[in-house]
């Protein structure tokens, strides 16, 4: 069967929403075919079964939280303390402004802890992209090591996760200070020390 790209789009963007809002118990093909208004049955046509549509999803909310072209250019002269400031700044700044699709995100991790055919693909891609910025970020030498990259992912993550269910929680500021101390930290274990 042909499937409408731009359908297949609307539909995946109106199940993080619906995600997002309702939790994996919210989502379903009826409430998936009511909430993008399509016809009954369409849902279920574009994705086979429900591990299909998990899967598209977890691929298309990575795609979402992806930074766009525009500012990786906007960067590219950018190196060390300068680049990684402005890298993890734009990272607060896309999911902060992607909400809904970080809160869906974290709705299919906690699916995934109790449907092991969901954990088998989810791992993989979460497990890809985790890797992919570790290998950027040593080749930008923006940290020492292994250790030091996790020490950023972990302390960032747990930000998302209290800026996103807990809002307000936090200081306005937490995101900047915490920023400010993950680049001072990393440059402080460079091989080359701090920049003189």
């Amino acid at each position: 069967m042909r499937h409408n790209t731009q359908r297949r789009a609307h539909l995946l963007q109106t199940a993080v929403s619906l995600l997002a809002r309702e939790g994996a118990a919210g989502l379903s093909y009826r409430t998936l075919d009511e909430a993008a208004a399509v016809p009954t049955g369409t849902a279920s046509n574009y994705f086979r079964t429900r591990l299909d549509l998990h899967t598209q999803l977890a691929h298309h909310i990575h795609d979402r939280l992806q930074p766009d072209q525009a500012f990786l250019n906007s960067v590219s002269s950018l190196t060390g303390p300068a680049l990684h400031t402005a890298l993890l700044e734009n990272l607060v700044e896309r999911v902060r402004r992607e909400r809904e699709a970080y809160l869906a995100l974290l709705e299919l991790r906690l699916l995934a802890q109790r449907h092991p055919d969901l954990q088998a693909v989810l791992l993989p891609i979460i497990r890809a992209n985790l890797q992919m910025n570790e290998q950027f970020s040593g080749a930008q030498a923006l940290t020492a090591d292994r250790v030091m990259f996790l020490l950023g992912y972990l302390a960032l993550t747990g930000l998302f996760f209290e800026d996103l269910t807990a809002p307000g929680m936090l200081p306005p500021q937490a995101s900047q200070d915490l920023i400010r101390a993950i680049v001072r930290i990393s440059e402080l274990q460079s091989p080359a020390g701090p920049a003189e």
